[in-house]
This record gives C-alpha cells, structure tokens and sequence, in this order.
C-alpha cells in the first residue's frame, strides 16, 4: 500500500509533498497582486520529493488540458530543511525559477515577511470550502499569502483491545490520559504514552499542543509580543515532564520521531500515542502486531477536548513568478474538489477540501477521517513568526531539559520566554 511504504518518511509526506485540485480556473491577465501579467505560459512547481508518486499524474493531466501552460516539476530533497534551504537559495537570488512553490505551513510567515512570495486574493479561491483553520496557516500580516494544500493534525492513537479489557473509554482529558498510562499499561507490560519528543521540530509541535490545551499560547502579534510565560504553558509543558519523571512516559521516548514513535505502537510496545493520520495505515498493515485492535480519537486536554498543531503545506506564487495567472490557476486546479479526493485516495494525504471528510464512502475507506475531521476544526497554527527557525529551536531545547529533567518546568517556561523576547527584538 502507498501508505505504508510512505510511512517511513512520514513527517515529510505528510507536511511536503504537494497534491491538487481539478477544475475551476482563475480569472487570468493580471499578476497575483494585481498588476497585468502580459499574458500566459509555462511554469515550474518546486516541493520536496513526490514519495507516494502520485503527483506526477496530477500533473500530466494538468498538462494536457493546458498545452501553453504546462507545468515541471522541480523535486527537492526529501529532507524539509534541505528543502527549504534550496527554495531559499533560489528565491534570493531572483531568478524566477520556481514559479509555485509548496511550502510548510510553518514557512509562510517568514516567506511572506521576506518578500519571497506575492500576495493572492481570497475572492480568487474557494477558502470558503476548505476547513476553516487551515486558511489561518496561510495568511500573513492581514494578507493571504498562499492557498492550503495540504492539512494534518495530530491524534491519539490508543490500544482499543486493552481499554475494552478495563472497561475504559479513551481519555478526553489529561487526567485520564495520565491515570490509565498509569495503571493500565503496567498490566500489559507497555508503555503508557509517548510522541515525538527528540529535540527536533516535532517536539516543538508537541509541546505547542501541550500549551494550547491548557488554553494558553507561545507568540502573538504575528511573533511580536512573547505570551509563553503562563500557567497554561507551565501546566502543559509540567504534564510532559512529569510523565518522563513519573514513568508514563518511557525515557525511550526522548529519542522519537514520527516513525519511531510509529514502530514503537504497532509492535504493541504502547498504550497510547500521539501522532499524524499516516499512522493509521501503518498499524493496520500486515506487519502490525495491533492490526484491528487499536483506535484513533482527538487530543485529550486539560479538561475536555485538546488543540493539535496544523500541520501540511500550503502553495505559493514566487515573487518573480513570469506566469502568475497561470501559477493561479494552477493551485486553483490542485485545491479544487475532485483533485483533493485524489489527495487522499492516491497520496494518503488529509485534504484541506471539508466536504471530503463526510464523504460516506471515503469514510467508510478512511475510517479516522471524522476523528481527524475534529482534530482539524480544533486545531491551530503553529506559533506565527518571520524568524520561525530560530522559534522552534528555542522551544526544543527548553522543553527538552525539562523533560529531561534538567531543568524545572516554572523555570524552563521562564528561560523560554526570555529566549523568545530575544529573537523578537532580532528583528
């Protein structure tokens, strides 16, 4: 199956690889921020490595029903950082090469605030049909700087056998979370709960999941104002290092990504585990040993229902696109309805498009979708910033001492937020 032998790469097809949407043309003649184009023509889309392969027949059928405008596509490394430092290399030096390009939803910021994107009109797209959070992820300083592509949000992922043993539901708030990690793993020799806590951007995701369940945040103003040093964000990033502290959260856990926390759960090694829909098909293949026995539902919280992180990918005109109202109608075609069915039925990809998660019959195919549906309608961005790096990097190294317990959790949210006020005034 695609995605179990993407699932090795999880986080990357997840977040990058880029796929589409037929149909519904852009009116053309003018540039993205409405200046004349002078007519119409050949592009390049740039995006990180196509692994599930199925872009390229999106592409093709592009092709043939746009013989002036056909479209290559530039593949990137897989790696998100060589990526992004390749699209950045490139839009610096004002080429124009990459005319569209698929970018993490973590990127648009710092791409709009360097003037490497253009700003589009939202009458132009169909923002009304897609679910309401994920347009958030693309806009910038009031504008919209890309169309959502590409969404994700993290679930809880649970042993349904065990539970069902108990006589115990999924938990829906931390409490439950902590207390059936507690008591219920140990009797099946397993882990209680994990995610993806190595100091890399996953952990970053965790731990902005974490402080958003509490209801507190990490920046506002579009990075301008710290807003980290909180109760809410001492009692979600305490959660994480209590459970390192306390056991229910195996130290093995430390040293997680996406697969190896996936590995971990489909080998039976876990209670409970936070991570992205791809998950799903890596557990129910032939070599899971939980095949049939587990299930996903959303985030718990601190009292009811958590906020996940956005994750996916949105698309973007380059400044120095030759071609923007080709490039618009481009994303219009990879965002429309019937390509965004073909996200999910050919790339194992969440679409942005709301009407896909009711769809009985691909319900019936993808049976996480309502529980990702829900995740979604609940979720937010991450943390807003031109200097998003630099933000992330500061949240994995302070979360990681706490939940190494190097540090307190009162004291790393305070080291944080200092941190944080220094890469503000960087700007």
């Amino acid at each position: 199956m695609r995605w179990i032998r993407a699932a090795g790469r999880a986080l990357l097809i997840v977040t990058m690889v880029l796929t589409g949407y037929a149909g519904a043309g852009v009116r053309g003649g003018e540039a993205a921020g409405g200046v004349r184009d002078g007519g119409r023509g050949p592009m390049t889309l740039a995006t990180a490595g196509d692994l599930t392969n199925y872009l390229g027949p999106l592409l093709d059928d592009w092709n043939r029903g746009h013989p002036r405008e056909k479209v290559t596509l530039v593949e990137l490394p897989d790696s998100a950082d060589e990526a992004r430092a390749q699209m950045i290399t490139e839009l610096r030096s004002g080429a124009g090469r990459y005319d569209i390009l698929n970018i993490d939803v973590a990127w648009t910021s710092e791409f709009a605030e360097a003037g490497w994107i253009t700003p589009l009109e939202p009458d132009r797209f169909p923002l009304e049909s897609f679910l309401p959070p994920v347009v958030e992820t693309a806009t910038y300083a009031g504008k919209l700087y890309a169309v959502p592509y590409v969404t994700n949000a993290g679930m809880l992922y649970y042993r349904k056998d065990l539970l069902d043993r108990e006589g115990e539901r999924p938990p829906r708030t931390w409490a439950e979370l902590e207390r059936q990690a507690r008591t219920i793993a140990p009797k099946y020799g397993v882990g209680g709960y994990a995610g993806q806590f190595l100091p890399y951007e996953g952990l970053t995701v965790n731990a902005a999941e974490m402080v958003y369940s509490a209801g507190g945040s990490i920046l506002g103003d579009e990075g301008e104002r710290v807003t980290v040093d909180s109760a809410a964000a001492r009692t979600g990033i305490g959660l994480l290092a209590r459970g390192v502290r306390d056991g229910w959260i195996p130290k093995a856990a430390l040293t997680y990504k996406e697969e190896e926390s996936r590995r971990a759960f489909q080998n039976g090694e876990l209670l409970f585990l936070r991570n992205w829909p791809y998950t799903f098909a890596g557990a129910s293949g032939a070599d899971s040993k939980i095949a049939g026995k587990f299930g996903a539902v959303p985030l718990p919280g601190s009292d009811g229902s958590g906020t996940s992180v956005l994750g996916g990918s949105n698309l973007a005109v380059g400044a120095h696109a030759r071609y923007p109202a080709s490039a618009r109608d481009l994303i219009a075609y990879l965002t429309s309805d019937r390509v965004q069915r073909r996200v999910l039925t050919e790339g194992s990809l969440p679409p942005v498009r709301a009407s896909v998660y009711q769809d009985p019959e691909l319900v019936r195919r993808f049976p996480y979708l309502p529980a990702l549906r829900a995740s979604v309608l609940a979720a937010a961005p991450r943390p807003k910033s031109p200097r998003y790096e630099q933000v992330s990097l500061a949240v994995q190294a302070v979360v990681n001492d706490a939940m190494a317990q190097h540090q307190t959790p009162e004291a790393a949210v305070r080291r944080l937020a200092v941190e944080l006020a220094a890469i503000a005034r960087r700007g």
